[in-house]
């Protein structure tokens, strides 16, 4: 028991170590995704540049743990147990929280969640003193920071609209003048955007940015004792022009002699800078809490409490001690600083949490996660009609001049569809010296401004402005954007809430809850890896449908064939499933195959979408490809159609405790599964081999299968006049055997048309032959 305190800064130093790698997996994005997003680089390059910007920003951000320190609450109200209670609800409330975003692939803001639960466990710990002191609940502001705390909330709020107006509006003017063909430019267009962006991401990064540090009082004068902070305010013009001129220089001389594209420049400085300003403004947010605890403990022990009088001692020693500046150690923010690079190489949920924010913001179609609701369709209409009216009063030959620096070329021809760009490079550059500008002046102000409120919304602001957002895309987008921003509140009510709630359960019996707290939270995140693990194996096993990217009929006759075999296989185990779930009146195994069956429809439509890509990309001799294409997906998609309904109707009769069926129902259909079973098993291994001359033995006993269900139905006609007393049983057993008949009708035309076109393929010569001799006649 006297050592509690003594474990709670062990437990707090575990908890910091877990929530850097759980806060840098969410924050990735912030630094990333531009780079990433426009490929201008390869991916370890920009892993290189940002590893080097996060070690360095760990080491400058000293400056700035005031902010867990005394920028919520009031500390000289609190005494040392209190303080400890509060540090640990919130480190335990935050890990959690930012894992359960990270498992989904949402970005969330470190920045809110510690804002909040420092402010949730603050007001409950204050409650519980005024409530056994008798107090009035009017004095709660005088234990909140209630002016710090207010400024910080605006800025955290105002970022969003800030972000996405500025990133608009620079995006809009950039691209207004260097249009989509920037590269043709003359190369002092491109050196003045180098110098500018330049100027403004080394300025306010490496020079307005060390103002946040403890840096800043170091004197570069001995004569007029000016300090390093003093002397940047000075002299901020002479540095602005200095710098302008220095790299529009560099700029020239790196694209006139060097051969070499500014603009890859700009996105590796930018990078580079972008990940130094995140672990600058962020790293309090993970490691503050656990340093402010340490610092209150070891002023606690040189107090000299009574050995068996800890507890009691720490319930009367007060913390104003913490309202004062405290230097952090360096050796902490260098370990912080490894933990952080190490975890951005190896993070596999970092990679999910990019992708959500590339995809959003991406200039090509992609797979649309999020689905429309009727505020995004309301915002799009309001758009459109906004950008109407502005149009109506623009002369003519304005918007077409301006129409014609945002008309986007033709995408050139990529081998990998992974391998094309989300957004040129422009973007990516505009993306980074404008997050760069604003993440840096909140650092210099000490406002922990959230790094993934600005950078996501300067990258959807640039987006908008980049005319990203279509007729196509717009709808599905800015429901997105609404998502992302909605999760964003719900951080805040919810890591306010569970951080109050832990708080509460600590001061109720602190040995105790602590063990309890600290197991379950272990549990949870052990759990939350081994089930991340798990689907990303899946993933990784499963036979997705993969989209045709070949642009010769050969090609894609051999890359459709993977696709007919994973849904030969993926349908063969959803009919079974069916059957074995109505056999047993398994619920459990109905709901999961029906979301087996969603998925696989799922991906066919996905597929269908594609068809306008897949077209374009085919080379002018290999049109008749189209037709075989759409054909075989128009096929795949009957059968979907088909599994889906047995599916739902399986799932349906069992949901509502209908009768079962007679045994000798579930045998005949049992008869079927495993006639289908033996059809769907030959042609998987034919399409698998690539042996497609089976695929004519197939056909030739397909009457056979379509036999024995005819021969089922049949029985099931007799037995309805003369035995059958269930009108849902009956009911089901046609519908599953009717359904059947379509389900092996979709296949063998599939396999016709397969079976056809892979012919003609590999015999070109005979069939011209043949066509010779016909025109003979």
């Amino acid at each position: 028991m006297d050592n509690i305190y003594l474990l709670m800064i062990i437990a707090l130093t575990v908890l910091a170590i877990a929530d850097l790698v759980v806060g840098v997996s969410n924050d990735a994005v912030n630094f990333l995704n531009s780079a990433i997003g426009s490929k201008a680089i390869s991916f370890k390059t920009i892993m290189i540049v940002a590893s080097v910007g996060v070690a360095v920003g760990a080491i400058f951000s000293s400056g700035l743990m005031e902010v867990a320190r005394k920028g919520i609450f009031t500390p000289e109200q609190f005494v040392f147990h209190e303080i400890m209670i509060i540090f640990m609800a919130v480190m335990i409330t935050d890990i959690l929280l930012l894992d359960f975003f990270n498992t989904l692939g949402m970005p969330t803001s470190t920045t809110v969640s510690i804002v909040f639960e420092l402010l949730g466990a603050a007001v409950i710990m204050a409650l519980i003193r005024i409530s056994k002191e008798g107090d009035g609940y009017h004095t709660l502001l005088e234990y909140i920071n209630t002016s710090q705390a207010t400024t910080i909330i605006l800025g955290i709020v105002l970022s969003v609209v800030v972000a996405f107006s500025i990133g608009a509006f620079v995006q809009w003017i950039a691209r207004l003048l260097l249009s989509y063909n920037f590269n043709e430019k003359a190369h002092w267009v491109g050196a003045l955007f180098g110098g500018i962006a330049l100027t403004a991401i080394t300025y306010f990064i490496f020079v307005k940015g060390i103002k946040g540090t403890s840096y800043a009082n170091m004197v570069v004068d001995s004569d007029s004792s000016l300090t390093l902070k003093e002397f940047l305010e000075k002299f901020v013009l002479s540095i602005v022009v200095v710098s302008f001129v220095v790299w529009s220089i560099i700029s020239f001389i790196v694209m006139s002699f060097l051969n070499t594209n500014i603009y890859k420049l700009i996105i590796v400085v930018g990078t580079f800078a972008l990940a130094l300003a995140f672990a600058g403004n962020d790293l309090v947010n993970f490691i503050g809490v656990p340093i402010a605890g340490w610092q209150a403990f070891e002023k606690f022990m040189e107090s000299g409490p009574a050995a068996g009088d800890v507890v009691a001692a720490a319930k009367e020693f007060k913390m104003g001690f913490l309202g004062k500046t405290v230097e952090t150690p360096t050796i902490f923010l260098v370990i912080a600083g490894l933990i952080m690079v190490i975890t951005l190489w190896f993070s596999s949920k970092a990679k999910a949490v990019v992708k959500t924010s590339i995809d959003l913001s991406s200039q090509e179609q992609t797979k649309e996660r999020f689905k429309p609701n009727f505020l995004s369709r309301g915002f799009v209409r309001i758009a459109i009609g906004i950008s109407q009216g502005v149009s109506a009063i623009t002369p003519t030959s304005w918007q077409a001049k301006m129409d014609k620096q945002f008309a986007v070329p033709a995408l050139k021809t990529y081998k990998n569809k992974e391998d094309i760009p989300a957004f040129d490079m422009v973007r990516a550059a505009v993306n980074l010296m404008v997050a760069s500008v604003l993440i840096s002046i909140a650092t210099s102000m000490k406002l922990p401004l959230s790094t993934t409120y600005v950078t996501f919304m300067v990258a959807m602001g640039t987006s908008l402005a980049d005319r990203a957002w279509g007729a196509e895309s717009a709808v599905y987008r800015v429901a997105g954007v609404l998502n992302v921003i909605g999760g964003w509140f719900f951080t805040a009510i919810v890591a306010f809430l569970a951080a109050g709630l832990i708080a509460f359960l600590l001061n109720l019996n602190l040995p105790i809850m602590l063990g309890a707290l600290l197991a379950l939270a272990t549990f949870l995140l052990v759990r939350n890896y081994i089930s991340h693990n798990k689907k990303a194996k899946e993933a990784r096993v499963e036979d997705s449908l993969q989209k045709a990217e070949s642009s010769s009929v050969q090609g894609v006759i051999h890359e459709s064939a993977d696709n007919i075999a994973s849904v030969v296989k993926r349908g063969n185990r959803i009919y079974t499933s069916a059957i074995n779930g109505l056999a047993k009146q398994d619920l459990n195994m109905l709901k999961k195959n029906r979301k087996n069956v969603t998925k696989l429809s799922s991906e066919i439509d996905e597929l269908r979408d594609n068809i306008f890509y897949f077209i374009k990309n085919l080379d002018e001799s290999s049109v008749g490809a189209s037709n075989f294409y759409i054909n075989i997906l128009g096929y795949l998609q009957d059968i979907a159609q088909s599994l889906e309904y047995i599916s739902k109707a399986s799932l349906k009769h069992v949901n509502n405790n209908h009768k079962k069926l007679k045994f000798s129902q579930i045998k005949e259909l049992k008869q079927v599964d495993e006639a289908l079973e033996e059809l769907f098993n030959t042609t998987k291994q034919a399409f698998d081999s690539r042996s497609f001359e089976e695929i004519g033995s197939v056909l030739a006993n397909k009457e056979a299968v379509f036999q024995l269900v005819r021969q089922k139905i049949q029985t099931q006609v007799e037995r309805t006049r003369t035995e059958e007393s269930s009108p849902k049983n009956t009911t089901l057993y046609f519908s599953l055997l009717l359904e059947t008949k379509d389900l092996l009708s979709a296949t063998m035309n599939l396999l016709e048309e397969y079976y056809t076109a892979h012919d003609s393929s590999v015999k070109p010569a005979t069939i011209k032959d043949k066509n010779a001799v016909e025109e003979e006649e």
